[in-house]
């Protein structure tokens, strides 16, 4: 996703690239940078983005000058290819010195963000990353710091006094509402916030969902969704050997839970999810796929000329709604003893509550028509409406972003800092990000990607002389300030033992690991 433009950026907070002062070279303006002075950056958080933007402002890059067409959005980019090399938004790759220092802040006591507590415990290869943000961690000239909630604990002005440069890279740590009558009954939950359950978020630990229903129903249709309906209906047994914590796995095992509707207000031309989680839904273990032809009628042809990926998921489901399944396939879905299904131009109204109006009991749904067509169509109400009876509605509408500091800009409607190319809007010195700069959109790789490039504007600005001069006290002059707050940040190294003791009581049970879920043990753990 190309970035973001907002109308109201003001030019003269950021000038270009400044030609030189005659007399002058570029080795000469970059001497006394790398030379004279340690250049100190924060990152505000240990997600994707705030490990990709420390790893890309750790690393060296040759200068080189790339052609560049203003007229063209990002290129593709094969397996191989470096995303910081992309001529997207660069003209120059400055030669990043060796003496730069980044801190990176997290209020978790433990590193990782999205990648621990978002990831599926059942997709290890995308947890790879943390080996290479691992990597990242134990450099000389990086240093992680656990436990500090910026905003609370330090503000980002004191953030921005104490480094060259801030940049926030927080995530999303909220979702959006659905803000409809009995949203508030027992038995609703986030989608966040169910999957902050199972992957062990210290703060959803006490969460504990009632399973005891039959039907659960799943607003949103991307990927999210689809994770939640897949842990749902996953014999356990297929989870006892994942990263799941023990005690969400224990209530998964008491489920009672045999359908789960996972429902779109708008078509299957514009679902969220992508191909692999759909197949991974298709061939699921004791479960069968209910999707209804009429959903799908004309579009055969209508597909013909949409992007490759659209049209291959597109394909699949109109196999597995019109097409019979073959004889091994049709005994497995015979044998299912679960069901997942897909419902399509429905929007939330209501959450009906039980008689006794002490939990959820269903849900009241608007049928929607599509006006207009492909992925901009838009759902709008026909008037009908139907009920579906349900024990357990998770919303996976969306995540969203908050303020995190009064000093720092935040449109609240858009749930992202205004920024252009990553600069953060009419604040010199501060930059954004993942998806507090672009919204909660993309998989890792386009984390990874737009934090590179807004790596790379922080360079540009500081090859250009744009970042404050002088020097910067960094942590020592933050340290200071929690001291007396009574904050007693974690390190990385603090986080290598209580990973090691994940991993030992993890491996009794032939897991990767048993997470940790309370701050107090941890706390106990390392001694303190």
């Amino acid at each position: 996703m190309g970035p973001r433009c907002w109308r109201w950026w003001h030019w003269s907070a950021w000038p270009r690239t400044r030609q030189p002062p005659a007399g002058s070279t570029p080795s000469s303006r970059q001497q006394f940078s790398t030379q004279e002075q340690t250049t100190q950056i924060c990152v505000v958080g240990s997600g994707p983005a705030g490990f990709y933007t420390a790893q890309h402002l750790l690393k060296r890059v040759q200068a080189s000058l790339r052609p560049q067409s203003t007229e063209l959005g990002p290129p593709a980019l094969s397996g191989g290819e470096d995303p910081s090399l992309s001529p997207t938004a660069c003209h120059l790759l400055p030669q990043h010195h060796t003496r730069a220092r980044v801190d990176i802040y997290e209020k978790q006591f433990v590193p990782f963000g999205l990648v621990r507590f978002g990831v599926a415990p059942d997709h290890p290869e995308v947890k790879n990353v943390i080996n290479t943000f691992t990597q990242t961690a134990r450099s000389d000239r990086c240093a992680f710091h656990g436990n500090v909630v910026v905003g609370r604990d330090v503000t980002v002005p004191e953030l921005r006094e104490a480094y060259h440069a801030v940049v926030l890279s927080y995530g999303a740590e909220d979702n959006q509402a659905l803000e409809i009558p009995g949203e508030e009954l027992p038995g609703v939950f986030s989608a966040r916030a169910f999957v902050g359950w199972y992957n062990g978020l210290p703060e959803k630990r006490e969460l504990v969902p009632d399973l005891s229903c039959d039907t659960a129903v799943i607003l949103g249709q991307g990927n999210v969704a689809l994770d939640v309906a897949r842990i749902l209906l996953t014999p356990p047994e297929h989870l006892e050997k994942t990263d799941i914590t023990e005690a969400s796995l224990g209530v998964l095992r008491q489920s009672q839970v045999k359908t789960v509707w996972i429902v779109g207000r708008r078509g299957p031309l514009q679902v969220a999810f992508t191909i692999k989680e759909l197949r991974e839904m298709i061939q699921l273990p004791g479960t069968r796929p209910i999707l209804d032809p009429a959903d799908f009628l004309g579009l055969q042809d209508r597909i013909k000329e949409v992007p490759r990926p659209r049209k291959r998921l597109t394909e699949l489901l109109l196999r597995t709604a019109t097409e019979k399944p073959g004889v091994e396939e049709a005994a497995r879905q015979a044998l299912a003893s679960r069901a997942w299904g897909l419902r399509f131009f429905r929007s939330p109204l209501q959450v009906l509550p039980s008689p006794d109006g002490r939990r959820a009991a269903g849900i009241r749904l608007a049928i929607t028509r599509l006006e207009g067509v492909g992925e901009a169509a838009r759902a709008v109400p026909t008037g009908d409406m139907e009920d579906l009876p349900c024990g357990l509605v998770l919303s996976s509408v969306g995540y969203k972003s908050r303020p995190i500091d009064p000093s720092v800009p935040f449109d609240p409607k858009l749930g992202v800092i205004p920024n252009m190319e990553g600069r953060v809007v009419d604040v010199p010195g501060l930059y954004c990000s993942g998806w507090v700069k672009r919204g909660p959109t993309g998989v890792i790789t386009t984390t990874m990607t737009d934090s590179f490039l807004t790596s790379q504007t922080l360079l540009q600005d500081l090859e250009a002389g744009l970042l404050p001069s002088g020097p910067r006290p960094g942590y020592s002059a933050i340290k200071a300030l929690l001291s007396s707050r009574g904050v007693r940040p974690i390190s990385f190294s603090d986080w290598e033992k209580l990973d090691a003791e994940e991993m030992s009581r993890g491996q009794g049970a032939g897991k990767p690991r048993e997470k940790l879920l309370d701050p107090q043990e941890m706390l106990r753990l390392l001694g303190r």
